[in-house]
Parts: C-alpha cells; sequence; structure tokens
C-alpha cells in the first residue's frame, strides 16, 4: 500500500505531470518515513482529491512525484456528522480519531452538562486545533480522500438547533427505538454522543423537543470512546456505504 499525505493547497494535474510538497509533510516523508525516489505514494488534498505518483526527487523539505494517476471522489450523502461530548483523557479524541477512519463527515465538539473535561477561553481555540490534528492524522493513516472538518465548540441549546435541517440521532441506551432499525430519509445525519456520565436528562429533553430521535445500540453500555464508532459502523451499513 503507498504511503498516502495531505497537502491543503494540492490542485488538480493530469497523468505525467511533476508535482510536489513541501515543508513538514515533505520532511516527515524523507526524514522519518525514508522513502526514496522510485517509491510510489499518494498525495491527497483532503477535499476529494487524490493523485498517486512515483518519487523522482527528495530534499529534506520537498518532495516530487510523476503523476501516474489522478482520481476525484465524490462526498457521501447523506452526511453523517458526530457531535461528541467533551470527555476527560483522551476519550473524546480517540472517538473522533476511529471516527475519521470510519468515514464520519464532520466532527462537532459538545461541551455536555456532563462533560468533565471543559474548553474554556484559551482552550478553545486550542482544544479545536488538537481535534483538528488528531483528525488529519487519522484521515492520513485510512488514506481518506476527504477529511471531516471540525466545527466550532457547541453548547447544547446550539447543538439542538441543527435538528431543524438535518436528523439527529441521539445514542441513549434506553432509547425504544434500535439505531439498527433505522430506515434511512436522504437527511444528513447529526449522531450526537454523551459524555462519561451520560447525557443529562434535561438535555434530553432539549434535543427531542427539538425533533431528534433517541436510539440505542445494544444491551452493552459503551464508553464514550466507542460508542460513536460503533454506531457510525452500523449507519455505514444502513446508508450502503459499506457493501
Amino acid at each position: 500500500m503507498a504511503h498516502f499525505y495531505l497537502d491543503e493547497q494540492l490542485g488538480a494535474a493530469h497523468i505525467g505531470d511533476r508535482v510536489s510538497i513541501v515543508g513538514a509533510e515533505a520532511r516527515h516523508a524523507v526524514t522519518v518515513s525514508r522513502l526514496a525516489v522510485g517509491e510510489s505514494i499518494a498525495i491527497g488534498n483532503g477535499d476529494g482529491l487524490v493523485l498517486q505518483g512515483t518519487i523522482t526527487v527528495t530534499e529534506h523539505e520537498r518532495l516530487e512525484i510523476e503523476v501516474t494517476s489522478a482520481m476525484t471522489t465524490a462526498r457521501s450523502t447523506p452526511a453523517i456528522f458526530l457531535a461528541q461530548a467533551l470527555a476527560k483523557g483522551d476519550r473524546d479524541e480517540l472517538a473522533i480519531q476511529a471516527a475519521t477512519e470510519l468515514g464520519i463527515d464532520g466532527v462537532i465538539p459538545w461541551a455536555a452538562a456532563r462533560s468533565i473535561s471543559r474548553w474554556e477561553g484559551a482552550k478553545i481555540a486550542k482544544g479545536r486545533d488538537r481535534w483538528a490534528a488528531v483528525v488529519r492524522e487519522a484521515t492520513k493513516q485510512s488514506m481518506r480522500a476527504w477529511m471531516p472538518e471540525v466545527l466550532e465548540l457547541a453548547s447544547t441549546k446550539q447543538l439542538a438547533r441543527l435538528a431543524e435541517t438535518t436528523r439527529m440521532l441521539v445514542l441513549e441506551p434506553t432509547a425504544p427505538s434500535a439505531l439498527s432499525a433505522l430506515e434511512p430519509d436522504g437527511r444528513d445525519i447529526v449522531l450526537v454522543v454523551g459524555p462519561e456520565g451520560g447525557i443529562a436528562p434535561q438535555e434530553l429533553d432539549v434535543f427531542t423537543a427539538a425533533g431528534a430521535s433517541t436510539v440505542r445500540l445494544g444491551a452493552e453500555v459503551l464508553r464514550t470512546s466507542t460508542a460513536g464508532p460503533a454506531a457510525i459502523a452500523v449507519l455505514s451499513v444502513k446508508l450502503g456505504r459499506w457493501r
């Protein structure tokens, strides 16, 4: 399997063109992965374009390939967004890392009532940047054509407003409906996952009043780092992404 690198400035190219990546990505390829002239790699822009090619030049902060194939992949529809509650330790980061590898289209950091971790002041930008870095690395690892966007930190009320324009599914172990019984209706999906202590009753009321539906996975109660990725796997089957 070819190594995969991201360059958000990468533009369209044709077979036989020479394309370069520079800076940190090139430095990692040359000095860490020790890629050499003649090896094959893939470069994506995170916006659907992936170029594959043979390395022709390796320098400290520059790598050049001769393009052997170019592919543009359309976004998946309907889209799936993960609204992940902030969680202690690295559990929220583990959730978005796995969700990215599984094909999520966007991530929404959620400041839930029972979130132990808090993004306040300067931590808001720092936390979002950290999540974006996790998503970027997971995109590279899974060789995805599309890199999920990390949206702004949302409060419960802000998150609930999305139920007006999307199909919001709130994971709740006691919900009467199973996620596996979902019938797709073409709307984009926002999957809401609570923190370690679960979603507070008043938050469930806010979501359901806005038009969201509660759904369960199985009999087990999963960690916040596991629940989202497990649900995304189910949705990927139900939406026909995995065949």
